[in-house]
């Protein structure tokens, strides 16, 4: 799948307005009348599998059946920019997260899909960190020593993300500049990551910046890769021997992702209020919330489609001069 230009995304976004106000369109109070469909816009086996899949596993005695759909490529763009020319009947939704729906229309210089015009937010799942690791070989174990090893050995320091214009990648570029090695650190786009992992297992790569995931934490207690640092503000429960950015001198590094639902623009308010308050419901499931935990991940017991929507719009405002700011630009 090719990404559509701007203009062919308006033209599209006008036909399936029109048809939604046709008689026969299906009707909201039919909702769900079939099974739902959730895109995660990132490879099989990635974060988004294990954060999309258990909510919908979860959802089906609430709101029917929901299959997923893995459309990587990109770093999320294109699963995002198919949602955002499906019908707005509530049966395509959105795993989006922070990169999808904030960095990557911040940054492409001719941007698939507006988060704003195109997308309705309806619920926030989790809120997530990311994680620095390396391959074992490499003679470091904490932020201190890896910008230590890049200036004493420039170009051999390579870091894997799921794509240009992620949040991952975002974060390389902060520690590339904050840290005075950027001709001396490489990043290699991956198109999810899951093929970025395996090439730092293997050798490949010297580096990886993830999201901390169940298959992430199983790697580093393997021993087939190093945690040195996360992102967040605080130490994860699940992995408490890992320093924070903070701790390693670093705080200019901290960053929060996030994964949630959104919809096409115009899908309907009663559409979007029942997924929210279906979700709202799932999400007070004590074992979805530990199956979230146990991963590093914090569930969002508490959020909503307003709610949502405007942590969206802020994060898009604070963010836009800090990507102009380093010259984040994707083609």
């Amino acid at each position: 799948m090719s990404l559509l230009s701007r203009r062919e995304l308006l033209d599209r976004a006008a036909r399936i307005t029109a048809l939604a106000a046709w008689p026969g369109c299906a009707a909201a109070d039919d909702y769900p009348s079939r099974p739902i469909k959730l895109v995660i816009p990132y490879t099989a086996g990635a974060a988004g599998d294990q954060i999309g899949r258990p909510w919908a596993d979860r959802m089906a005695s609430l709101l029917g059946p929901i299959y997923v759909e893995n459309i990587g490529g990109a770093g999320g763009a294109i699963g995002s920019a198919a949602v955002a020319q499906s019908a707005p009947d509530g049966y395509s939704l959105l795993l989006g997260n922070g990169s999808t729906q904030v960095l990557i229309p911040l940054s492409s210089i001719q941007p698939a899909y507006d988060t704003v015009r195109d997308f309705r937010a309806i619920y926030r799942l989790i809120t997530s960190t990311l994680a620095f690791a390396v391959h074992p070989s490499l003679p470091v174990k904490d932020l201190r020593e890896l910008v230590a090893f890049a200036r004493a050995n420039p170009g051999r320091l390579s870091y894997g993300t799921p794509g240009v214009g992620t949040g991952n990648h975002l974060v390389g570029e902060m520690f590339r500049l904050q840290s005075g090695l950027a001709a001396d650190v490489v990043h290699v786009p991956y198109r999810g990551m899951s093929a970025a992992t395996n090439d730092l297992v293997s050798g490949q790569i010297s580096a990886v910046i993830a999201v901390v995931s169940s298959q992430i934490l199983e790697l580093h207690l393997a021993g087939k890769l190093r945690l040195i640092a996360v992102t967040s503000e605080q130490r994860l429960r699940g992995a408490p021997g890992i320093p924070t950015v903070s701790e390693s001198g670093m705080p200019g590094l901290r960053y929060a992702g996030w994964f949630g639902l959104f919809a096409p623009r115009a899908t309907p308010d009663t559409i979007v209020e029942q997924i929210s308050t279906a979700t709202r419901t799932a999400m007070a499931d004590p074992q979805l919330q530990e199956s979230y935990r146990s991963q590093g991940l914090e569930p969002d017991i508490d959020s909503g489609p307003d709610k949502f929507q405007r942590l969206v719009e802020d994060e898009l405002a604070r963010l836009a001069p800090i990507v102009k700011s380093i010259g984040l630009k994707r083609e």
